[in-house]
């Protein structure tokens, strides 16, 4: 099946890297009019130069409420409107036990990873998605689903992010509401797992590797087109059947 989204604008927050920067590129590369969303300008710039079609760039720190705002209005006026919000831009300040972290980088987490997709996601709603329905899409982890390990504080958020998709999902309908979770993949943000675990566990993975950003850009890009027109409120977990594995 060819996955198309001709026609559809989408805004792609921390899509300057990884993730981001894939969802973005398989997005522009099937058809979609694509605004990269990141802090630092340079590295927009860099990133945009990469991928096909049109696109463009919105420097900008997601845990700002008015910029998100202003972000989605500069999308509509650029590309004449607003199909697609995917919530990826992400932070994980602290590594450690719920025990030991301090107040600055608790909010710090909550202030990005789950403030900053509720009020941009308030912003395409009301500047887009009330009138015209779209599609929305969490970027959450399979440690929101799952849990343990050093990663307590950023694992909150990303559960918090399953429970606002199933939520968001029964309250705003027709406009769907859909969540990935991936699992390790190999990008700089999760550079320090990878480098002290990836092996481990692409070892012991039935796909016998971990993730690249492509794996979920391509997922993300069928989520978000009319072929997963009935699919809303769910997130769903790709981490190379991490999941199934037995515990030693």
């Amino acid at each position: 099946m060819d996955i198309r989204l001709d026609g559809k604008v989408a805004l792609v927050t921390g899509a300057s890297k990884g993730i981001g920067r894939s969802i973005a590129s398989t997005m522009a590369a099937s058809g979609a009019r694509v605004m990269l969303v990141s802090r630092k300008e340079d590295q927009l710039a860099e990133a945009a130069a990469s991928m096909p079609g049109e696109v463009a760039t919105f420097a900008a720190n997601t845990g700002d409420v008015e910029a998100g705002k202003r972000c989605v209005a500069a999308t509509i006026e650029r590309f004449g409107g607003l199909d697609i919000l995917v919530n990826n831009a992400a932070t994980n300040p602290y590594y450690g036990p719920l025990m030991g972290v301090d107040e600055g980088r608790w909010d710090k987490t909550f202030q990005v990873n789950i403030r900053g997709p509720l009020f941009w996601t308030q912003a395409a709603y009301e500047q887009a998605f009330r009138h015209k329905p779209g599609v929305i899409l969490n970027i959450s982890s399979v440690g929101g689903v799952r849990g343990g390990g050093a990663l307590g504080v950023y694992n909150i958020t990303k559960a918090a992010l399953v429970m606002f998709t199933r939520q968001l999902a029964s309250e705003i309908g027709p406009t769907r509401v859909v969540g990935l979770a991936p699992g390790l993949v190999d990008t700089d943000f999760a550079g320090v797992l990878v480098a002290n675990f990836g092996d481990s566990i692409a070892s012991r993975n039935p796909t016998k590797r971990l993730g690249q950003p492509d794996d979920i850009g391509t997922f993300a890009t069928f989520l978000c087109s009319d072929a997963a027109s009935w699919v809303t409120g769910d997130t769903f977990v790709i981490d190379g059947g991490a999941g199934v594995m037995v515990n030693d």
